[in-house]
């Protein structure tokens, strides 16, 4: 999708809020648009072999959901249906009953479906809308060409974009935390190169890869390192896992997962120190922008607990980070998935900005865990970043690159790398982004 066409789609998908303002203020206005958004996406993909699933199911009526799903599955060619004879055309059919048929066609998806809607509480807004008599309105905006997310008109990439862009235009509106939810793609792109340009046996025939996110948003840093992998070797197979706290973000990223294939159930919710989704696994790559300077308050009894009953066969026993930024409990945390050597190592790539680096005297928590990262020889490189590339902060970012395998030239070393000047600054502001990462030649 080209880049001018999906900066048109995102500008007038976001004008619809000018529909709900009154019973909406600016920083509500997410909570219609993205779920739409994703609705309207599902809507246009299984538009095609609408007609198929319903004869289909006409005739699978009454037997089990294990002979039903698959066989369904394979018509849509997606792990989701729609068994609703109505669609976001048809739903407009009947203006007085709105609510209850949007409703009744968000019921007739696949549990996976129903899911993801659940955790976007998009019941409420539509009883808020309809109460306001916006419902009809909005969706009349979203339905036809100008909103027309079918495979033809939105490949994978650019529909990744457009998420992208609602959920940065949402964040800012909303005042989120820095970083909260959005990296920049030129920095996803750059943190992929660093951590897969060495790996020699991604060009082998079918290798098979496990790559994490323990903070994974929408799934751009999946997404990215994914296509890295596929355009390196087609034959590869790139297995994608993450988790995350925020409902939204979540239910975004599992709904991009099941459109383009992968597997959605490796996409996990909740808090990754409480509930880790992934207890028993271990990962080939891992990357990460956790939220910069949040506090972990509501995790420190668990977290406390960990670390005092199981020490470094947990994910704590380096030490723990102040109260008011848990940034390296996640690097901690990755830390404890990576593969033993004797089984292949792994690479770890996470986003920080300076307080991980600088914050902390010797012997408190901060400085203990670096110096257990350091003495165990797996810190490979800290890349300093230009300021002002993030939407939410303009202040200085690095990324670390931390691994157990690290090739026999960089034993015992740490390349520190200045790339602060490696910026083009762009025409028009986003946010607090003012400039755009050059290739570092």
């Amino acid at each position: 999708m080209p880049i001018e066409k999906h900066k048109e789609m995102v500008k007038f998908i976001w004008s619809i809020c000018n529909l709900l303002r009154g019973p909406y203020k600016r920083n509500e206005y997410r909570k219609v648009i993205l779920p739409l958004t994703v609705l309207r996406r599902f809507d246009c993909v299984l538009s095609p072999t609408k007609e198929k699933v319903l004869a289909r199911y006409n005739k699978l009526k009454g037997k089990s959901e294990n002979i039903i799903r698959p066989e369904l599955n394979r018509i849509t060619g997606f792990d989701f249906y729609n068994l609703s004879k109505l669609n976001f055309e048809r739903l407009l059919d009947d203006p007085n009953h709105i609510a209850q048929n949007l409703n009744s066609y968000i019921n007739a998806f696949s549990k996976n479906i129903r899911d993801i809607m659940e955790r976007f509480e998009f019941g409420q807004e539509i009883l808020k809308m309809a109460e306001k008599n916006l419902l009809f309105q909005v969706v009349q905006a979203f339905t036809g060409d100008k909103v027309d997310l079918s495979f033809k008109n939105v490949d994978p990439t650019g529909m990744g974009d457009v998420f992208e862009e609602l959920i940065r235009i949402g964040a800012e509106q909303s005042n989120e935390e820095a970083g909260e939810h959005f990296t920049p793609r030129e920095v996803i792109e750059l943190m992929v190169n660093l951590l897969l340009s060495s790996e020699e046996d991604l060009a082998k025939s079918h290798v098979v890869k496990k790559i994490y996110d323990p903070a994974c948003g929408t799934g751009g840093m999946l997404s990215t390192a994914e296509k890295y992998i596929r355009c390196l070797n087609s034959e590869a197979d790139p297995h994608l896992y993450g988790q995350d706290w925020n409902d939204g973000a979540y239910a975004v990223c599992k709904s991009d997962m099941l459109i383009n294939g992968a597997n959605a159930e490796n996409i996990k919710p909740g808090c990754t120190f409480t509930k880790d989704g992934f207890e028993k696994e271990q990962f080939d790559y891992m990357l990460a922008n956790p939220p910069f300077g949040v506090e972990w308050k509501q995790q420190q009894r668990f977290i406390e607990k960990e670390r005092d009953s199981l020490g470094y066969d947990g994910r704590f026993g380096a030490g723990l980070p102040r109260i008011n930024d848990g940034a390296l409990l996640f690097l901690q945390h990755m830390i404890s998935k990576m593969n033993r050597p004797q089984d292949g190592g792994s690479r770890v790539g996470i986003v920080f900005n300076g307080s991980p680096l600088f914050t902390g005297d010797a012997g408190s928590g901060e400085s203990e865990i670096r110096r257990w990262i350091i003495e165990t020889d797996w810190l490979e490189a800290i890349v300093a970043l230009p300021e002002q590339l993030f939407y939410n902060t303009g202040i200085s970012t690095y990324i670390w690159i931390v691994t157990n395998k690290k090739e026999k030239r960089r034993k015992g070393k740490i390349q520190l790398i200045d790339a602060r000047t490696f910026y083009i600054n762009m025409k028009k502001s986003l946010g607090n982004k003012r400039r755009a990462a050059s290739r570092i030649r």
